[in-house]
């Protein structure tokens, strides 16, 4: 037995793209030690970061094995905790984003594409391709993306609006509470006018809002996959609309909606901000797998039981596991009510995420891109989207999962990091990051996912690669597939959801998880959520750790 901090932090999960849960921890342990409490971090793999970790899977190939893009993390935390000095590096992509037509030439000319990045003439150029009226339409269109996804800024900082306090209590509680609806009544300053199209995207299809704004499905697409990515739902889903506003939120060296890549993959992320936490005292343990909180007899939490049985004692604990695992796995179910379980378990955690990483010993070659020299271009540094050159493959990749199979022409998401830096790969090689759906976590009938499963799935993915890029099969040299019951399996990512529980609008703001929830406080008191499962949500970004850390910090010096 040993008492060697005032706060824990379990490290059970992460989440990929997004969102990393032990990010959240590692900032929140570096501000709460800044803040004079001696902090411990326990991570259950021999690697840190969760899901934002950097993995040798294949000899000489260093893989982002889940979490592969930075754009999230928010900026004062990015220079509250030192992150470049503590060895951060970025590389940022410009263009972003390249969707290749999977169709013949004319006129002895490659196969169209669209290509997107800084240069809005450059936009228009490549839209125009398609539709000039949608090239006159896209840069308003933009400009009104960016109001809405900067509006809501305010409300990743802090917790949501303490509508208890409002309601009832003591007066320095409700006044308390008048003071966690500024961020509320900011947001709504900022979106003024466009409160009702901010209503709108939120609770929309996204196709509603392209559909007014575009008429070429090649663009229409390639927007609506930041709409899916991650999500089990559809373009044309209620709702969907509010995942694309999620994506394109952040920003990465002061620009906004850019998305990069880290140094070392993303397990530089991770590490960096792991070093500052040590920097300020904080202890970090790996292969700590921790087995259940220890529960007071007066119902409050007393620190944690490692799987080895050590005892650890402290004064506050805090998860960054999912709901489901902090409190059906390692809370005893004897300290919750029967109807917190029952809410619980209704937690949506459905994904459709299946992420293979492949060693390749040459670049992919486009058809509609070709370079013949092997030297990357432009677009080989960009998210390259397959599959998705209509809206139409979108929706039946969906439904194919909906009915429990692998989509027959999934949506595809491919990085190269390596293309921008270099420490990922041997020379002339490089690691590919396909991040694919639609997958469900259970086959027809409820089969479990097979190796044969596995196998078959991958290869269609590589089949489809081909046909954009003839000579990727050959230049495979090593693969790592991982399904959504892979990704609960080692990640704990329950149900191999990315975002700790779906981002659907019953499962945000004021009810993410849950109502009861969602100021990070559990029933158990000194016991709180602080992971991708809380508010604001997915995402490497570090919000749900740092607004964990001021009720954990508020609540201490309460007493």
């Amino acid at each position: 037995m040993c008492d060697i901090s005032n706060l824990i932090y379990v490290c059970v999960s992460t989440c990929i793209m997004l969102i990393v849960v032990s990010v959240c921890v590692y900032s929140q342990a570096a501000y709460l030690q800044k803040g004079g409490l001696k902090t411990a971090v326990l991570e259950r793999r021999h690697v840190l970061g969760g899901a934002a970790v950097s993995e040798e899977i294949i000899p000489g190939f260093h893989f982002s094995r889940c979490s592969y893009l930075l754009s999230l993390l928010r900026p004062h935390i990015f220079r509250d905790l030192e992150l470049k000095k503590h060895g951060l590096k970025l590389y940022m992509r410009d263009p972003y984003a390249f969707t290749p037509m999977l169709e013949g030439g004319v006129g002895g000319h490659p196969p169209r594409s669209l290509l997107l990045g800084s240069d809005l003439a450059m936009n228009q150029r490549e839209i125009g391709k398609f539709s000039e009226t949608d090239a006159k339409a896209y840069p308003e269109f933009i400009t009104h993306l960016d109001k809405l996804a900067s509006a809501i800024h305010p409300l990743l900082d802090s917790p949501p609006v303490d509508i208890a306090g409002l309601t009832g209590g003591a007066l320095r509680r409700r006044i308390a509470a008048l003071r966690s609806a500024l961020p509320l009544v900011q947001c709504g300053l900022k979106l003024g006018k466009n409160i009702p199209d901010f209503y709108e995207i939120i609770t929309a299809p996204i196709m509603k809002i392209l559909n007014r704004w575009f008429e070429s499905e090649p663009l229409k697409a390639t927007l609506a996959t930041d709409a899916v990515i991650g999500a089990m739902t559809s373009p044309n889903s209620p709702g969907s609309g509010y995942v694309l506003l999620h994506h394109v939120m952040g920003e990465l060296e002061k620009e906004k909606g850019a998305w990069g890549y880290v140094e070392g993959g993303m397990g530089g992320v991770s590490k960096a901000i792991a070093s500052s936490a040590r920097s300020h005292g904080a202890d970090i343990f790996t292969e700590q797998d921790v087995h259940q909180v220890l529960v007071g007899s007066d119902g409050s939490a007393k620190g944690v039981v490692l799987k080895d049985g050590t005892e650890i004692y402290s004064r506050v604990v805090l998860s960054n596991a999912t709901p489901y695992v902090t409190f059906k796995t390692l809370t005893p179910q004897s300290a919750l009510s029967p109807a917190f379980i029952k809410a619980v378990d209704q937690i949506d955690y459905t994904s459709p995420v299946t992420k293979i990483n492949v060693a390749v010993d040459k670049l992919p070659n486009f058809l509609a891109a070709p370079t013949p020299d092997g030297k990357p271009g432009p677009h080989h540094q960009c998210s390259i989207h397959l599959n998705c050159e209509s809206v139409e493959v979108l929706q039946t990749a969906y439904e194919d999962c909906k009915e429990g199979r692998p989509s027959f022409r999934p949506m595809i998401e491919m990085t190269i990091p390596s293309v921008l830096d270099p420490t990922l790969a041997p020379p002339g090689s490089h690691v590919v990051l396909l991040f694919t759906q639609f997958t469900p976590y259970s086959l027809v009938g409820g089969r479990a996912w097979t190796d044969q499963d596995r196998e078959a799935f991958a290869d269609s993915v590589f089949s489809w690669i081909e046909q954009y890029a003839p000579g990727f099969k050959s230049s495979i040299v090593g693969k790592d597939i991982l399904t959504p019951p892979d990704l609960e399996r080692i990640f704990g990512l329950t149900g191999g959801n990315i975002f700790h529980g779906a981002m659907s609008l019953d499962q945000l703001y004021l009810a993410r998880p849950l109502p009861s929830l969602s100021d990070y406080r559990s029933p158990i008191k000194g016991l709180y959520l602080c992971g991708s499962g809380s508010h604001p949500g997915g995402g490497v970004m570090g919000s749900p750790g740092w607004n964990a850390a001021l009720a954990a910090m508020a609540d201490l010096k309460r007493g």
